[in-house]
Order: C-alpha cells, then structure tokens, then sequence
C-alpha cells in the first residue's frame, strides 16, 4: 500500500474489456489493495479475470439497467465494506491501465489540499492506429488546474461523495460532470494535475462509433442542461443551442430558401469548412500539431449532428417519461 494519510482504494468498472481489463487490475494491484470491480453484464469472462487478479467483485443485476453511474455507485458501496478505513477512493475505467506513480501523486493533493477530486492526464494508448482514436487522445488534453468536473478517471474523498449521494445512478453518461456539480454546491472543488494519470484504449477505427460516441455526449450534455441550468456560465446550454443550429436551423434554412434564391441558398453550406478551419487554426490543443488540430476542428464541427441526435433523443425520453439505454461504441476484444 502506499503511504499516505488515508487507505486508498480503486474501483474499476467495465463490460467485456478483455485484455484491456486485465492491463487496468495489475496496474491497481501494484498501488493499493483494497480493490473491487464492478462487471455490467460481460460475457468475455471479465469476471474470471478480476477474480484472478484478486479483485472483490461485484455483478450487477441485468433486470436493472446498466449504467457508469449505477456500476460506480455499487463498487463504491463494496469497497466501503470491505474495507472501511479507505478515505480515499480512485474510479477507474475497464479500459484504462493507470500511469506509475498516478494514485501515489493525486492522494498527496488530496492530503495536502483542500481538494475533493483529484484527476491528471489520460492518453490514448494508440492515437496513430486512427483518426477517432487521435481525436480520443487530444480531448483528453485538458489544462491542468481547478476545473469545474472531471472524467471517469479520479481519485475522489469518500466522505464526500458519500455526502451528496454519490452518483446518479440513471444517467447513461455525463454523470462525473453531474456529480462535481453536486458536490461543487456542497463546497467541494476538483483539481486536474499536470501528471500522467490513465492510459486509455478505445479502440475506435469506424466513423460509426464516433457517431455513436458523439451522439453520447450530446444527450449528457442536454441532461446536464436539463438537471442544472446556468451552471458554469451557462455552458451545457450554450452546446445545446449550438448543436440545434448547426444540424438543424443551418440545413433547414437552405431549404426553405432553395427556391426563392434560385439554389443560392446552398452557399450557405460553405459555413461548415470556414468554422472547422477557424477552430483549427486557433489550435485549441497546442500539444498538437496544426494537422492534428485541424483534424479536430473538423470533429468540433462534425459532431454536431450527432450531438443534435442525442439531444433529441433525451428530450423524447423526457416528453414520454422513458429513460434512454446506454449508448454503446465500442464493441468486445
């Protein structure tokens, strides 16, 4: 165990990682013991695996709907009773292997600070083998500082969480961002080391899972308007909108004016490049190259159809009163 004021302990969660899986427990294993993995449903014996390694292991029932927040929320539960001296717990993604050092790093900001969750650098583990995994790799490269929420990857004070009730167990994604709302109301406050943390592997090589990974963020991002409007400045709302006018104000009004402007109404498709190359050339990821970032820049303007999907989708469910089901990219290894 390492030393530090208070037990730490990590829980991994994941459905059908694989190898991936076995990569993320050894790399626990070396930093701490207190470890629990929380399995939604896999058939890649991921179950076998954690058990091997040592893992506490939790199972969770399928008549339930899976979701990050439900399966964070049941290995927390887990971890607390089996080990009920960890002050400190690290979440971590089936998917991820974490960088030595990390847990080691982030409970000495915890120890040092006033912090309540601490998270650091995630990294794409093969940004070359595709242009999804790349973009994967340069959304991780956030600045290092306060930040208003974190990933899936965090060391979080257990008392904490506990004390705003932990995560919400319905949402199907953006519920880290959800949570460091709650506990921001609460006092608490997050800190993004300038330090490796995970190295993650997302396996995306079709433009299909991009879609779906970005129609994913669309539908957090318009829950996350729903459940706490103005919060930061107003920013959920501020995606929303923009989504709405590039997938749908934007091409709509090239239709209806189709004919009265004789066709001259399509110029107006010429919008799309100029924001790619203006976003682009700003290089929002400096640790980028100006290709890299104009690869992102396309993205930023690309997925905002499928982040207008995802909004729609979450505001059907919300008129029917029936909860989407998870939005899924990436298949078995």
């Amino acid at each position: 165990m390492i030393e530090v004021t208070r037990e730490v302990g990590v829980v991994a969660i994941g459905r059908n990682e694989g190898e991936r899986l076995r990569a993320c427990l050894t790399s626990a294993r070396e930093a701490v013991t207190a470890l629990v993995y929380v399995d939604s449903g896999s058939t890649d014996g991921s179950v076998a695996c954690a058990r091997e390694l040592g893992a506490s292991i939790v199972e969770l029932d399928s008549d339930v709907p899976f979701t990050a927040a439900r399966a964070r929320n049941a290995g927390l539960a887990q971890l607390v009773n089996d080990w009920p001296a960890v002050g400190y717990v690290q979440f971590v993604d089936g998917d991820c292997e974490f960088e030595s050092g990390w847990i080691e790093a982030a409970a000495s900001s915890l120890d040092e600070g006033d912090w309540t969750v601490v998270c650091g650098r995630r990294r794409e583990r093969f940004p070359e083998s595709s242009v999804y995994n790349l973009l994967c790799d340069m959304e991780w490269d956030t600045p290092p500082g306060p930040a208003a929420a974190c990933g899936g990857d965090a060391l979080m004070r257990v008392a904490a969480l506990q004390a705003v009730g932990g995560y919400s167990d319905d949402l199907i994604a953006g519920e880290e961002p959800e949570l460091c709302v709650r506990l921001a109301e609460q006092g608490g406050r997050v800190l993004r080391l300038d330090a490796p943390m995970t190295i993650h592997d997302a396996q995306m090589f079709r433009f299909s899972q991009w879609w779906q990974r970005a129609k994913r963020a669309g539908h957090a991002v318009a829950e996350a308007a729903d459940r706490h409007p103005g919060f930061a400045d107003g920013h959920a709302e501020r995606e929303v909108r923009s989504a709405w006018v590039w997938a749908l104000v934007i091409p709509l009004s090239m239709l209806v004016l189709a004919w009265p402007t004789n066709g001259a109404s399509f110029l107006m498709l010429g919008v799309y490049p100029v924001q790619a190359l203006r976003i682009g050339l700003r290089r929002p990821r400096p640790n980028f190259s100006v290709r890299d970032n104009l690869w992102y820049g396309a993205s930023c303007v690309a997925s905002k159809f499928p982040h207008w999907q995802g909004a729609v989708r979450f505001a059907f469910g919300r008129f029917t009163g029936r909860r989407s089901r998870l939005i899924e990219y990436k298949g078995t290894s």
